[in-house]
């Protein structure tokens, strides 16, 4: 005899709870399956354990799982799974058969259809037939979760196109609530400068939670900076006969084995650009706030979690907001912790969600400054409590950053960790400054140096003579109290008095300057010209260049 356990991802709504509960007895009262129960793996009531428990304790040792998701994302290609698997660590001889992801599928196109002219009837029309002109007239922006998975994220994009086809609305938009790209105004936008005048937004959710709400909220706020625009919005899936033969057609296709799986582009099994870090990654179970066995509890303010507990450390590149990778951006989006530096691009600050911790980890020069031990402990310890952290430095994190030391720690603490490159404002500052470290003919070499340690500091790992030799370009970080004691002994060695330098202070940001020099003065003109941190120094033939590059 084989059960059927249905598991949701759980949300802190009461609303999607009861409707979780509803499908779960309404697939009950079918009397398709002969036993039936429903848990979470986090956030709510029962959770899976329980669900699992209550089937063991009525005889069943073989089951079908299926994943209550709409797409292949995080939850059903790993987080189920890995909690399924402590289940049969839990109850020995324990085996069971997963389903698929719900959709895409016919049955919740034709749900999402009724949702969408439901809201476009209006409750005065409720129930009466559409003309084929309220259609034609309106367009929709079909809002799904979002996700780190690109696969995820198109089979949104499909149901998108797979809704529009043959029901004649003017048009169909996926966007996501987030996570991804395009947000939820970026889609009302695009289709107010297509010519919309009425819009349907419809939420491609099971069942009402946090995010549906904020599908709503941002809605009406689009609505209500745009005035001449008829914005509606569609109740999500819910419980339904819809929803149910759904489950019940995923609860077949498990028992007899037909599971078509798309792993095709699977982010966790093929190399897909920008996913790199996805490829092979261990999976594992979600410590549930009910479980009994759970060793780290944890709860979350908000519905969207994937990877539980877990640190990336992030590079936000030189100053300016926009200069951070998309990668970065959408961590840090995400992110229920940032620990930031006081490098790191301060206006990404505002665009965190209320909720969001922010904790300043400022290094400030020959000021206050946060310990690195401190700085790890913050890490590990809101990470152990099953928290998103991201930790956000200006430029590269491996470039003077730390980085490495940061990845350490959560490694020897056994914590999931993550890093993304930045743009290092060793390249960037000259760059903006309009000069090339490398140009044909002029510099075959750029070389990096800390300028944190002066010259015969018996800490200092730089070679100095050598460097004084070398003929290429030369970028110094963190010199502006060293630059003049550096500048001296690097023509001690050879390196020519006239050798231009550029000191580069704030790159990229509004009071960007740019300073020349030639070496033996630098350090007398930058004394002179009140140059401070952030600062970098680019030194070599190729600072004559700047005067034929870009304007700063």
């Amino acid at each position: 005899m084989t059960g059927l356990v249905i598991v949701g991802h759980g949300t802190r709504s009461a609303a999607g709870v009861d409707q979780f509960a509803a499908l779960v007895e309404r697939v009950r009262r079918r009397g398709d399956v002969a036993d039936v129960e429903g848990g979470f793996i986090e956030l709510s009531r029962p959770p899976l354990t329980d669900a699992v428990g209550a089937l063991v304790t009525r005889g069943h040792r073989k089951l079908v799982a299926l994943p209550l998701v709409l797409t292949g994302a995080g939850h059903g290609k790993g987080d189920i799974p890995a909690a399924m698997a402590r289940e049969q660590e839990r109850h020995p001889g324990l085996t069971y058969r997963y389903g698929r992801p719900l959709g895409p599928h016919p049955l919740l196109h034709t749900a999402l259809e009724e949702r969408i002219d439901a809201a476009l009837a209006g409750a005065d029309r409720a129930g009466t037939a559409l003309a084929g002109a309220d259609r034609a007239g309106t367009w929709v922006a079909l809002i799904g979760r979002g996700s780190t998975d690109p696969d995820a994220n198109a089979e949104v994009a499909k149901v998108a196109r797979l809704l529009w086809e043959g029901r004649g609305y003017a048009g169909v938009e996926p966007g996501f609530i987030s996570l991804a790209q395009p947000s939820v105004p970026e889609v009302l936008d695009r289709l107010r400068r297509l010519g919309a005048r009425r819009i349907v937004v419809a939420p491609y959710f099971l069942f009402a939670g946090v995010l549906p709400d904020r599908i709503v909220a941002q809605s009406a706020e689009f609505a209500a900076a745009h005035p001449d625009l008829d914005v509606r919005v569609a109740e999500v899936i819910g419980d339904c006969d819809a929803l149910a033969d759904l489950v019940l057609e995923r609860h077949a296709e498990a028992l007899g084995g037909d599971i078509r799986m798309n792993c095709d582009t699977c982010a966790y099994r093929v190399l897909m650009p920008g996913f790199a870090d996805k490829v092979g990654r261990p999976q594992r179970p979600h410590d549930h706030p009910d479980d009994p066995v759970g060793h780290h509890n944890h709860h979350h303010g908000h519905d969207h979690h994937h990877d539980h507990g877990s640190v990336a450390v992030v590079g936000g590149g030189p100053g300016p907001d926009d200069l951070i990778t998309v990668r970065g951006k959408a961590l840090l989006d995400a992110a229920d912790v940032v620990v930031v530096d006081r490098l790191a691009p301060q206006g990404l600050l505002a665009e965190l969600r209320p909720d969001v911790l922010v904790i300043d980890a400022a290094k400030v020069p020959r000021g206050p400054s946060m310990a690195q031990d401190a700085i790890n402990e913050a890490l590990v310890s809101h990470a152990r409590a099953g928290r998103r952290v991201v930790r956000l430095k200006g430029g590269d994190p491996y470039v003077f950053g730390r980085g490495h030391e940061e990845v350490q720690a959560c490694a020897a603490a056994g914590v999931p960790v993550t890093v993304v490159p930045g743009v290092s404002s060793a390249l960037a500052a000259p760059t903006l400054a309009g000069v090339p470290v490398t140009h044909r003919g002029v510099a075959h070499d750029v070389t990096v140096v800390s300028g944190h340690l002066p010259p015969g500091h018996p800490d200092s790992l730089v070679d100095w003579a050598a460097l004084a030799r070398a003929r290429g370009t030369v970028v110094l970080l963190m010199a502006v109290d060293t630059i003049a004691k550096i500048a001296a002994v690097l023509v001690e060695h050879g390196r020519a008095p006239e050798t231009p330098v550029l000191a580069v202070q704030d790159a990229g940001l509004p009071g960007q300057r740019s300073v020349p020099a030639r070496l033996d003065e630098i350090g007398a003109v930058a004394a002179r010209e009140g140059i401070g941190p952030p600062a970098v120094f680019v030194l070599g033939p190729v600072v004559a260049l700047a005067a034929t590059g870009p304007s700063a």
